[in-house]
């Protein structure tokens, strides 16, 4: 890349996490998703998957530590608070107000995917990007870079309820409300069998309330009950 073309990289960086990367290309690197090297072969042979690994070990150790070191909840809560702290929705929403979409990579199908595969590509870039500040500024930085980020969101987090397990959380609604049990039902299947991603939907009374997808599909089941919680948070505003 050219330097005007990297130069809103590192303003980003400049601006956003308060310094500037001597090795730029970690930055670009973990804003490149996999789905633009496949359409740039011949220039690009890096995407951020790597990083992302890197990246998610580090986010759930700062966030281990924060909440053993601050909170004297048993085992199960503190769990239970670090999935909502680090879940695809917190870390996807911590990326749009940091504002690196516009530097995201991305293939031009990507591009024009639904909201749900935007935030997810959004969460991965955020692991990624922690993993390219741990490697250039060290684990104390990163650290600082998640709570600045991430563990802020704790307050609100344990002050809407939305920790607790979403599918257990969607039944006890569901049925003090509607008088019904979700049923989960599996929409799609896509990929080889070591590396499938499950798209499935809840349905309450026989209407789809939300979608969820994931490697699994328990991890979509929960993906789709916090959809439906969702729903129902906007349908009493």
């Amino acid at each position: 890349m050219s330097g005007m073309q990297t130069e809103p990289y590192q303003v980003f960086a400049r601006e956003k996490l308060g310094f500037e990367f001597q090795n730029l290309q970690l930055l670009i690197t973990a804003l490149t998703h996999r789905s633009y090297v496949n359409e740039h072969k011949k220039s690009v042979n890096e995407h951020n998957e790597r990083l992302e690994f890197l990246g998610d070990a580090v986010l759930e150790l700062v966030v281990t530590d924060f909440l053993y070191n601050n909170y004297s909840e048993q085992e199960g809560t503190l769990t239970s608070w670090r999935a909502a702290l680090v879940r695809t929705e917190s870390i996807g929403a911590a990326g749009v107000e940091l504002g690196y979409e516009p530097l995201v990579r991305m293939s031009r199908g990507e591009k024009q995917g639904s909201d749900r595969a935007r935030q997810q590509i959004l969460a991965n870039a955020f692991e990624a990007l922690t993993g390219a500040v741990y490697l250039e500024r060290g684990y104390n930085d990163a650290a600082d870079f998640i709570h600045k980020n991430i563990i802020n969101r704790l307050d609100s987090i344990l002050e809407s309820g939305s920790w607790r397990d979403a599918k257990s959380h969607l039944q006890e609604a569901s049925q003090r409300i509607e008088n019904q049990t979700p049923k989960y039902r599996v929409i799609e299947e896509v990929g080889p069998d070591h590396d499938k991603i499950f798209t499935l939907g809840v349905y309450i009374g026989g209407k789809l309330m939300g979608r969820g997808s994931g490697p699994s599909k328990q991890i979509a089941q929960q993906d789709a009950a916090q959809a439906a919680l969702e729903e129902y948070a906007k349908s009493k505003k």
